[in-house]
């Protein structure tokens, strides 16, 4: 049996900001966002070529915005991700280049911390 991990969840203040901001800057996929019933809003985001997708919304759960867990994306190209966050208005930091990697680091704007990893010695990033 698989356990396949899809859908993280990233508290945020104002949805509709933050669907902005991850799909208007950060190029996430704009999946699903339905009203189901009063007092609940489910909006799923994907990365592209992700597997896995977060949900931001109303009623949701009860943690206080900007309290996700630190979040990691991996690219198969690190300045590209860079030139892509930081042309469309992300603050993003300079790229981190490692011994056993490559990172860029940026917040959401409920400060949801997010990294942005290359690996050059595994296919792919």
């Amino acid at each position: 049996m698989d356990w396949k991990l899809e859908l993280v969840f990233v508290p945020v203040s104002d949805v509709d900001r933050a669907k902005d901001f991850y799909v208007n800057k950060v190029g996430f996929n704009a999946d699903y966002d339905e009203r189901p019933m009063d007092g609940l809003r489910f909006v799923q985001l994907t990365p592209p070529g992700s597997g896995c997708s977060i949900a931001i919304g109303e009623g949701l759960n009860d943690a206080p915005p900007g309290t996700a867990p630190s979040l990691q994306l991996v690219v198969s190209d690190i300045n590209k991700a860079h030139d892509q966050l930081k042309t469309n208005g992300v603050d993003v930091s300079d790229v981190d280049v490692q011994d056993w990697g490559h990172f860029v680091y940026f917040a959401d704007p409920d400060g949801n911390k997010w990294a942005v990893q290359y690996l050059p010695n595994r296919p792919n990033g």
